[in-house]
């Protein structure tokens, strides 16, 4: 039999069928004798918290509609009905806020919020529509209305934290860091064991810079709630840019023995700060802790042979990896890497090995042809470099190092022309690369073209200002040539506060200085150089040169004797010595002595 309800305006009201839907998908069908529906919505609504009735029938009926629009994802046939049903009951406080809530959801942002301003922040009673609510105009821009929003949901809801936080958030947000840390405080007022609001007033310190402040309140919040682990993250990272890495380590320790053992994230920090401090036992202890609860963790086992590797126990390190292929063959990644400790121990004929075993199982892997290219260079094995490195160029056309690699190939060959080639090539594809640019004028230099050196040089400079081999080489250029030589002392003098222990460049200040005229000054930094480096024949024969001028002339004839003695090829030194009265200098390769300047 199909029922029928009378109101008082003396239509029917059909109530089968929507009873029948709603049964159907869950929701119960309740009614109150006076006409007055209670609070029934789609899942995640609060409906029934809210004081906000429906009071028209027909308002109701719609209402209802939209909710099983709502359930079956059609935003806008429920927008239809919720607007339909405002049209009965204009007043109706939820339907308005339906509508403002599915507008949002919708990106109609200004219909979202016209609606949402037509609900008086007073007439709202539950907390999810002040959340809500304020969401809508924080996400639409209207930061003060969602402020007031908050504002009031706080009045009434004084010990919701949710209020709180969702409101001193969105004050960080805006950078209002005092009005946010207002917040916060006002919530400890209310809810003082609250470790939330301590969290976030230590936030909010970092934010202002007040570091030791911010410490102390992540620390509150952890003693408020021991396992906080957002607290823990922001304490140890706060405790590590303070320099207190000590202490960031103890409170690692005890979060991982008291709270989680289990925590990855936190157990790998503290292995960085283990190796960091040179506590390198008691990484390797934290790594094994990982292996035990899990031990096919790969990144556990190839970090513990890296930091092997880094100590020098190369074995060590070689065994952790050759157990990882023993399970895993197919992970080039860690065959690679054990290549490079190969490479470390100059074991190059096995680190060509395991980077061929790569190529065998996939011969697109560039990293290990890349790597096969450069121990083949280093191995002068010109033409087997060159084969690996136009591979690599051929599968990653925009990687800048095959082709710094094919330029010193071809230079190491005296191909200077093919290396100026390659090397354009690569700039080509990486025009900031600032050791393609260096190699460039290098390669400049060996074909006679200064204007280039000096333009490469410098486009390396601009790339990298501290590039300290840039600043030597064209710093040395421009004193061996005499030219620019105030420059060059400059230049030569960045070069060796970058690297004071480097006897070429100290070497290039001391002949830089020798041109300017400040000959004992001079002489003081090619003595340095003799001592940083003793067998270069080049520093001998600035250094014999420098004496000349002193007319120290038998400290001038020793010192060209060693050079020729490292050199017997300089015929222009050769000739240098005869015409300056030191006799024949051919007699001297016979000789073995120790040159002491």
């Amino acid at each position: 039999m199909r029922h029928t309800y009378s109101i008082d305006s003396g239509k029917t009201f059909s109530l089968w069928l929507g009873r029948v839907s709603l049964v159907v998908l869950g929701i119960p069908l309740l009614i109150v004798s006076c006409g007055t529906a209670a609070h029934v919505g789609p899942h995640g609504s609060d409906l029934s918290a809210t004081n906000q009735e429906i009071i028209h029938p027909q308002a109701y009926y719609h209402f209802l509609r939209g909710s099983l629009a709502e359930l079956n994802n059609d935003g806008v046939k429920a927008l239809e009905a919720y607007e339909t049903g405002l049209a009965f009951d204009p007043d109706s406080i939820f339907l308005k806020f339906r509508i403002a809530k599915l507008h949002f959801g919708m990106a109609h942002m200004t219909a979202a919020v016209n609606m949402a301003q037509q609900i008086p922040a007073e007439e709202i009673s539950t907390v999810p529509m002040f959340l809500d609510l304020a969401k809508i105009f924080s996400g639409a821009g209207e930061r003060d209305q969602a402020g007031n929003i908050f504002a009031e949901g706080e009045r009434q809801f004084p010990i919701e934290q949710r209020l709180y936080l969702s409101h001193g958030n969105l004050l960080l947000t805006e950078k209002e860091y005092e009005q946010a840390e207002d917040v916060f405080r006002n919530l400890l007022q209310h809810v003082p064991d609250s470790a939330e609001a301590h969290y976030y007033l230590g936030v909010t310190a970092v934010e202002k810079s007040a570091n030791l402040e911010a410490l102390g309140h992540f620390e509150q919040a952890i003693r408020l709630n021991a396992s906080f682990e957002r607290a823990y993250r922001k304490l140890v990272v706060l405790l590590e840019e303070v320099g207190e890495v000590q202490q960031a380590i103890e409170r690692i320790e005890t979060f991982l023995k008291d709270v989680n053992p289990h925590n990855r994230e936190f157990r790998l920090r503290l292995i960085r700060l283990y190796v960091a401090q040179d506590s390198a036992d008691r990484a390797i202890g934290h790594l094994d802790s990982l292996l035990e609860q899990n031990p096919g963790d790969l990144h556990a086992q190839v970090r513990k042979a890296q930091i092997y590797g880094e100590q020098g126990n190369f074995a060590a390190a070689i065994e952790e990896l050759n157990a990882v292929l023993r399970d895993r063959p197919h992970e080039l990644r860690v065959r690679d890497f054990l290549g490079l400790l190969y490479e470390e121990m100059k074991d190059y004929e096995k680190a060509i090995r395991v980077y061929q075993a790569n190529v065998e199982i996939d011969p697109t892997f560039f990293d290990s042809i890349l790597h096969l290219g450069f121990v083949s260079y280093r191995l002068k094995r010109n033409e087997d470099a060159l084969s690996y490195l136009d591979q690599a160029v051929t599968l990653n056309p925009t990687r800048p190092e095959p082709y710094l690699l094919l330029g010193l190939t071809y230079f190491q060959m005296k191909e200077y022309h093919q290396a100026k080639v390659r090397l354009e090539d690569g700039i080509v594809q990486d025009p900031t690369n600032a050791e393609l640019h260096f190699n460039l004028g290098t390669a400049y230099d060996k074909l006679d073209r200064f204007d280039e050196v000096v333009s490469e040089m410098e486009q390396t400079l601009e790339l990298d200002s501290e590039h300290a081999d840039a600043l030597n080489y064209l710093g040395y250029s421009y004193a061996d040539r005499g030219i620019n030589v105030e420059e060059a002392v400059l230049l030569t003098q960045r070069a060796v506060a970058l690297k004071p222990h480097n006897g070429y460049y100290v070497d290039s200040l001391a002949w830089a200085l020798f041109k300017v005229g400040r000959i004992d000054e001079a002489l003081e930094m090619m003595q340095r150089a003799v001592k940083l480096v003793s067998d270069d024949p080049v520093i001998y024969e600035h250094l014999g040169e420098i004496f000349l001028l002193q007319e120290k002339h038998e400290k001038s004839r020793e010192a060209w004797m060693h050079s020729l003695r490292l050199d017997s090829t300089n015929d222009a030194l050769k000739q240098r010595f005869r015409d300056t009265g030191f006799g024949e200098p051919v007699p001297i390769f016979s000789q073995q002595s120790t040159y002491t300047p």
